[in-house]
């Protein structure tokens, strides 16, 4: 539902109705365009979200916590200064225009004081101006004297409301009637170009209220008429809008329109977080895979080098056994390769400054160090690919990540191995979240969210249940507690159905997972979060599945 004047009345009226009379408890401006109200009213504490983005313009109630600044902004100070523990005494709407005003009875140890917040909700002209007695106070964004504008905002200068639009009221009923009778063409074209306070969508559900042919009256009636049937819309299983009349569809109704704009922004917002999160973390790992992949590409160009150290040890020997026919000064000497079985001859270079036997032992330290190189390096790649390997898994648990909760203590795992530092005021000890949990045909399956959980999920579960995981690809563990009964072969094909689904592999058909006993499972000693040894297991195919229907909470964590 767009911010149109429509939609805005509705949610100024029950905003009226909840706050007025409600104390400003806390002020604070939470990014560059939003602010947020602590307010303490007759019904309980309430959040009133006042966002200024040219996106996501609105006045709304939200549960959401938003992270805070340091240090606030100038216009949150100044709403600190004359609106802390300031009464509301109303909230209203200009009528038929984007712009809500709330009214504030202010009281100091020196006086007391009529204030006015008007919230212009108008897109990217979006802004919030603190008033007194008609004068500005303070305006979110302010424009300079030397400007080229129409309004003046600044300190000191008199308030005016934006300019208004010329389009007829939806009240005015000959009005319409008029224009109507001049109209040919797209009714939702026709309403949202000349009826007032109406965006395109809307106009486009009061074209589809009444046929696609409103008349005067009807129009009126749906714009003016309080009659309300407050909704959240749905596609493809997630929230996609909000609306204060219910048009059909896939819907959930709401009691009231600031429920179903709370319920539909709220999402929106954890969404913005969950994606940005996703984003930072996914950037991290994929940082740290290019400077491992540049560092195996270094390796293999070493190894490279040392591919010849064979040949260097043969031409040592060769110079040993035929060291009676060389003499000092000799630029190179040929000799038969004894490797050779088609008894071949090797070219061999001397330095003509060194006796023969120190020319053999010139090619002998040569191939010591090709071979010390090589182990070293050899163990580098080992080490190289198995921290690539353990990246890889990171990044598939954060494909599978479900919400922000997941995300945190994949967070915590990238600052335990110095990918992401430690930006926090006060560190804090993570909350320990419950593992994904299942109950499928009278059996708790259990399954790790992250390489932490996946380790602790190891320590959680019993000898004798079973363990899974994917064969060839990184995912959660997964555990079946068996309480010492005998799994069925749905409850198995089911728990591998999950394993599947939360791994790289969840876009494949048939995925093959290893399932054992949990005491075939080792932890090998000092190595990475998620890795595991096993043995003594068997493979089944499956194709992923999630199986939501059948999960449950599960917050016995202790180990």
């Amino acid at each position: 539902m767009p911010q149109d004047a429509f939609t805005i009345k509705f949610v100024t009226d029950e905003l009226k109705d909840l706050l007025t009379g409600g104390k400003i408890s806390k002020i604070t401006q939470t990014d560059r365009e939003s602010l947020t109200f602590i307010i303490y009213t007759r019904k309980g504490t309430v959040k009133l979200d006042i966002c200024l983005s040219a996106r996501r313009c609105r006045i709304s109630l939200t549960d959401c916590d938003k992270p805070v600044p340091k240090v606030a902004p100038g216009f949150c100070m100044l709403l600190r200064k004359h609106l802390a523990n300031a009464e509301i005494t109303d909230v209203a709407q200009i009528p038929f225009e984007r712009v809500v005003t709330i009214d504030f009875d202010c009281t100091s140890e020196f006086e007391r004081l009529k204030m006015r917040l008007y919230v212009e909700i108008m897109g990217k002209y979006s802004n919030a101006v603190l008033t007194h007695d008609g004068v500005i106070l303070g305006a979110l964004k302010t424009t300079a004297i030397g400007e080229n504008t129409r309004r003046v905002l600044f300190s000191g200068v008199k308030y005016s409301l934006p300019e208004p639009q010329d389009k007829i009221l939806p009240d005015d009923l000959p009005a319409l009637k008029r224009a109507l009778s001049e109209n040919s063409g797209d009714a939702a074209r026709f309403i949202s170009n000349r009826v007032k306070g109406v965006a395109y969508s809307t106009a486009c559900d009061i074209a589809e209220a009444y046929g696609g042919a409103p008349s005067a009256e009807d129009i009126k009636e749906y714009i003016c008429g309080d009659k309300l049937s407050p909704c959240v819309v749905y596609d493809g299983g997630a929230p996609v809008d909000f609306k204060a009349k219910n048009q059909g569809g896939n819907v959930k109704p709401y009691q009231t329109v600031l429920e179903a704009q709370k319920a539909f922004y709220d999402y929106a917002y954890e969404k913005q977080v969950f994606d940005e999160a996703e984003k930072e973390l996914a950037g991290a790992v994929s940082s740290a895979e290019k400077k491992l992949e540049k560092r195996l590409q270094q390796i293999e160009e070493r190894l490279l080098d040392c591919r010849d150290a064979e040949s260097v040890k043969l031409k040592g020997e060769l110079i040993t056994a035929n060291i009676y026919a060389i003499s000092r000064g000799d630029e190179s000497f040929e000799a038969i390769n004894y490797y050779d079985e088609k008894g071949g001859k090797i070219k061999i270079p001397l330095d003509r400054s060194l006796s023969p036997s120190q020319n053999a032992q010139k090619y002998y330290k040569r191939y010591a160090k090709l071979k010390r190189t090589q182990e070293a390096v050899t163990a580098q790649k080992t080490e190289t690919e198995e921290r690539l390997d353990y990246l890889n898994s990171i990044r598939a648990h954060i494909k599978t990540a479900e919400n922000l909760s997941d995300l945190e203590e994949i967070r915590e795992e990238l600052k335990r191995i110095g990918l992401i530092k430690e930006n926090e005021q006060k560190k804090r000890k993570p909350e320990i979240l419950p593992f994904r949990a299942f109950k499928i045909h009278g059996f708790t399956v259990l399954a790790g969210r992250n390489n932490i959980q996946n380790d602790r999920l190891l320590k959680r579960i019993a000898p004798s249940d079973l363990w899974l995981h994917t064969q060839g690809y990184h995912s959660s563990h997964v555990a079946i507690l068996t309480e010492g009964r005998e799994v069925p072969g749905e409850t198995l094909l089911a728990a591998a159905e999950i394993c599947a689904y939360y791994s790289d592999g969840r876009g494949g058909t048939k995925i093959p997972v290893d399932y054992t006993q949990r005491k075939f499972v080792r932890k090998p000693p000092a190595s990475n979060a998620g890795f595991v040894t096993y043995t003594d297991y068997k493979t089944i195919l499956v194709e992923p599945k999630n199986h939501a229907d059948e999960s449950e909470e599960h917050t016995d964590e202790k180990i």
